[in-house]
């Protein structure tokens, strides 16, 4: 499906079966397909969207480098049991004339990505989630746990505008080495990959320290940034896992989040630390920092 127009004819007669959508910038990998299998096993008619969303792109270097595989794609949601692929262009998201912005305020937006890539960036991610949501209007849309604040700005977004969709979050996928599965994984050297596996080894001896009964925000982000050996962190915080706020201890979720440059790739990742809830980063072996 090219326009809005084609997918609402096609999803008129399939709606009584609920909806579950998966929105997608393509590039499809493990995570997209593990959201798709969910997504397949709740809801009776399956969506799936790809859309690389130029708005959300603060450098134009970074969007003409996102990786763009449609026909495999679609290949993939065929295989998942998707029941309609929806690609639209550029030119059907954001017509001519096109002047109207979705913009979530508060901390949800000014810190971690928001403070680094700028506002623009979950301007754009609430503005195109929305016209997705509306086109499709599914009963259920589905978010990895990797794009937590974005998870986080949805959920806001969703409620303040009385959008009739439940958001479900499903854990972030990882490769064996525990790096967390990304479009963006395709662009890495094979040096720049074993340097990336550094992000989940830095989390997990967090986790590690906060098992052990650390709770200072400052020491768990310390660990963190000692692990990235070779790296230079954009951002190491450790904020509440809901409103995204600064904390002084843990005391409820916390969302330890990070992102790094690796070669030319910016990467993110994060774990939520729960007091009582022991879920740590499986690691293959040869990838334990302290095996």
């Amino acid at each position: 499906m090219r326009t809005v127009a084609e997918l609402r004819t096609v999803l008129a007669p399939l709606r009584a079966a609920g909806v579950g959508f998966v929105p997608t910038m393509g590039a499809l990998h493990e995570g997209h397909l593990s959201l798709l299998r969910a997504a397949r096993n709740d809801t009776g008619t399956v969506v799936l969207s790809i859309f690389v969303n130029p708005t959300q792109f603060g450098e134009a270097a970074d969007l003409d480098a996102y990786p763009r595989t449609e026909a495999a794609d679609v290949a993939l949601a065929a295989e998942a049991g998707v029941d309609v692929v929806f690609a639209p262009s550029v030119a059907e998201m954001y017509p001519a004339g096109f002047a109207t912005t979705v913009s979530v305020g508060g901390a949800i937006t000014g810190t971690l990505e928001g403070a680094e890539r700028g506002r623009a960036h979950f301007d754009g991610v609430a503005t195109v989630v929305s016209k997705l949501l509306l086109a499709v209007q599914p009963d259920r849309a589905y978010f990895g746990a990797k794009d937590a604040q974005q998870v986080v700005v949805v959920r806001r977004m969703v409620a303040d505008l009385g959008i009739p969709v439940e958001i479900v979050t499903r854990p972030t996928s990882r490769d064996a080495d525990g790096l967390a599965r990304s479009s963006r994984n395709t662009r890495l050297s094979p040096a720049d990959r074993t340097v990336a596996a550094a992000i989940p080894r830095a989390l997990r001896a967090a986790q590690d320290a906060f098992a052990d009964g650390i709770r200072d925000p400052r020491s768990l982000t310390d660990t963190v940034r000692a692990e990235l050996v070779g790296l230079s962190p954009e951002y190491v915080e450790l904020v509440d896992a809901d409103s995204l706020d600064p904390i002084r201890e843990i005391e409820g979720p916390a969302l330890l989040a990070l992102a790094v440059r690796v070669g030319q790739v910016r990467l993110i990742d994060n774990v939520v630390l729960v007091p009582g809830v022991d879920e740590r980063i499986a690691l293959g072996p040869a990838e334990r920092s302290h095996a």
